[in-house]
């Protein structure tokens, strides 16, 4: 059974969500543009991540 290194490595400790009531609505728009950028990179270096595990897996597979 393959090891996964994933379970290994410490999850990093994410930032602490600013107080929200103390935004104003721009700020809160703003806010939340950040973080939709935030999930689009994330879900970029899912897809990377799974192209680079399918072609390894396409080069041990067995014959």
């Amino acid at each position: 059974m393959p090891i996964d290194t994933d379970d290994l490595a410490p999850r990093p400790v994410l930032a602490t969500p600013p107080n929200m009531e103390l935004m104003s609505v721009a700020d809160l728009r703003h806010y939340i543009t950040q973080l939709e950028a935030e999930i689009t990179r994330a879900h970029a270096m899912i897809d990377s991540k799974g192209g680079a595990r399918a072609a390894a897996e396409s080069v041990f597979r067995a014959p």
